[in-house]
């Protein structure tokens, strides 16, 4: 398994590593990756929480396009 590291950009454009409490909670990290899926992944943010219908009954934590418009689906858990 991947570890996840998350950036931003200081005052001077460079980018500075998020510690881990700072994503702490599951819905923070979520919508810091939707904020920046075109940007980092190249992926078309569609939803969030998308309903995945009556048969199913659940939900994608988070629907792209990716550059061939095939669909991408990221999902969230929390491994404490």
């Amino acid at each position: 398994m991947a570890d996840l590291m998350l950036f931003r950009q200081d005052a001077d454009g460079r980018d500075v590593e998020l510690r881990g409490s700072t994503v702490a909670l599951e819905v923070e990290l979520q919508r810091r990756v939707e904020a920046g899926m075109e940007s980092m992944l190249g992926i078309r943010f569609l939803a969030s929480e998308y309903p995945t219908g009556p048969w199913h009954r659940g939900r994608i934590d988070t629907l792209g396009l990716d550059e061939n418009n095939a669909p991408v689906v990221v999902e969230f858990t929390d491994r404490r």
